[in-house]
């Protein structure tokens, strides 16, 4: 019984691994965390270091080895949708009986975003192979607004162009919690489960106005909306990264501004039911950020 984490060190996989540990069936389960740098990786206690990338697809199938159960997060990467297409033949060729694959929210309505695009055709090869998979499709990151701190203390702006439609931000916590228990569930049936999936998605749909009015009342101070500049995000997002990566993000937020990306009350329901609590809001992430940026 052997669960294989991809992704293991980066912020999903970091969620992935303290909620398979924490777990009570976690307790008896082997943890492999398939990582490029095994020596160096800051694991938690009890997991096992792999070597492996998803790019050597030999280093795949020897981290398959023995696994049960795959955790499978493909990287941001240009080579994003080979990565993931072949992690998954390899994983079918291993007699893997259980995927949980992290895709994204909206992915199918978003065709002109290459991140969402890649997913969706993963997607289908899950659907038309028959793979035993739980996919799990997650909006916007909340945490992902944590880049905002300079911004909103400094110069009392909400600064992320997310626009007037709306998009139902999800805690890394709450996708790290679901890929656990979907994980947990998969490796401890008897046989093989069906396919299903979910929407990892927040409580409530939030716009650029209203992130800003809600950063005002947790920090108390007046927070504005710095509006939709597209292109002076793609100038920030090129200075840390590939410019192919930085117009990729802006695809997604024209698209996050002209359609938003709201969850129904179906999928929200669908989720609580996979955590076993009602999804964390952006409000409680926003009052521990505060706190926790009062006391640096």
């Amino acid at each position: 019984m052997t669960i294989l984490v991809t992704g293991s060190t980066g912020t999903i996989g970091t969620q992935v691994l303290h909620f398979l540990q924490s777990h009570p069936q976690g307790a008896g389960t082997a943890i492999h965390a398939l990582t490029r740098s095994p020596d160096t990786a800051r694991l938690p206690t009890g997991i096992t270091a792999i070597k492996g990338d998803l790019s050597d697809v030999e280093s795949v199938r020897a981290a398959l080895k023995g696994v049960s159960t795959l955790f499978l997060l493909a990287p941001n990467a240009a080579d994003e949708l080979t990565q993931a297409m072949l992690t998954l033949n390899a994983a079918r060729d291993a007699g893997v009986k259980g995927i949980v694959y992290l895709s994204v929210f909206q992915g199918e309505a978003y065709a002109d975003v290459p991140h969402f695009a890649s997913k969706v055709t993963v997607e289908r090869m899950i659907h038309a192979l028959g793979l035993p998979a739980t996919i799990l499709r997650p909006a916007y990151f909340i945490q992902n607004d944590l880049r905002q701190k300079d911004a909103l203390l400094g110069g009392g702006v909400y600064g992320m162009p997310v626009g007037a439609k709306g998009i139902s931000m999800v805690d890394i916590r709450d996708i790290g919690e679901a890929a656990a228990n979907a994980l947990l569930r998969r490796e401890h049936a008897e046989s093989p489960l069906p396919g299903e999936t979910y929407e990892l998605v927040g409580p409530e749909a939030l716009t650029g106005n209203d992130l800003a009015a809600l950063w005002s009342k947790v920090l108390a101070r007046p927070i504005h909306y710095g509006g939709d500049d597209l292109e002076a995000l793609e100038q920030q997002l090129q200075s840390f990264g590939p410019a192919w990566l930085a117009y990729d993000m802006v695809l997604m937020m024209r698209r996050y501004q002209g359609d938003g990306a709201v969850a129904s009350a179906g999928d929200i329901a669908r989720l609580t039911g996979l955590l076993g609590h009602a999804p964390r809001s952006y409000h409680a992430f926003a009052t521990d950020a505060a706190a926790s940026w009062a006391q640096a």
